[in-house]
């Protein structure tokens, strides 16, 4: 008797799985997977089957559409994806933005004749302000360690990226610049503005105070998300 192995299927699954978690709420800077977001995934003749759940019926729609459209790259990039069908459910503008989305179609056109009355630009400023904040969150999450174990300021104005400790925080902060075009090298200053402009010594107190208040933001958001999902969707 031959026995027929599910295993290809089941590693394609686990592939598109991965490419979901490089899909992030631009807002929360966390991808959507650990979010619980993804309220299913299948994959069938290799068609990716993929089904997104936000916190709220009302959810920013320019938010909604940069996960939808970054999830429908992700996924159809996936080696053996020969279709992606990205579908975002229980949410007002769904219907515009899956149609969009499936179409190539942009956040504009796709909101157009919509209730959506802020769709008058595309999304790349949206997009690039989101992670000038990333950055920003990211750089209190490597710093403040480290002024906590005694550096100074002239210490941490000093310092490069190769002399902060290796860790998640430090390599997303990393990803994150890349992303904005600032360097991301370990001879690369550690605390930068989002233009990429070093910060002195005299303006570190400062950025840092700022830096914090967006980490202490994300955090807030994120709990708050968290926990109207949890209420929605009993997960």
């Amino acid at each position: 008797m031959t026995v027929l192995s599910d295993a290809p299927a089941t590693s394609l699954v686990a592939g598109v799985w991965e490419a979901l978690r490089t899909v992030r709420d631009p807002e929360l800077d966390t991808d959507v997977v650990s979010l619980d977001f993804v309220g299913s995934c299948s994959v069938s003749d290799g068609v990716a089957h993929v089904s997104l759940r936000l916190p709220t019926y009302f959810c920013a729609p320019n938010f909604a559409f940069l996960m939808v459209a970054d999830a429908h790259d992700a996924v159809s990039a996936v080696d053996g994806v020969v279709r992606a069908e990205v579908e975002l459910v229980d949410h007002f503008a769904s219907d515009a933005i899956n149609a969009g989305v499936a179409a190539r179609a942009g956040f504009v056109s796709s909101m157009s004749g919509t209730e959506v009355g802020e769709a008058v630009s595309e999304l790349d400023d949206l997009r690039r302000t989101f992670t000038e904040r990333a950055l920003m969150a990211g750089t209190d999450l490597v710093v403040r360690p480290i002024v906590r174990e005694g550096a100074t300021a002239e210490q941490v104005a000093a310092m490069t990226l190769g002399d902060a400790p290796d860790s998640p925080d430090l390599r997303r902060l990393r990803t994150r610049r890349r992303e904005l075009g600032i360097p991301a090298d370990d001879a690369a200053p550690l605390v930068v503005d989002p233009t990429g402009a070093t910060v002195g010594v005299e303006a570190l107190p400062l950025h840092l105070r700022k830096a914090r208040s967006y980490q202490v933001g994300v955090d807030a958001n994120t709990s708050i998300c968290r926990g109207q999902l949890a209420a929605r969707y009993g997960v």
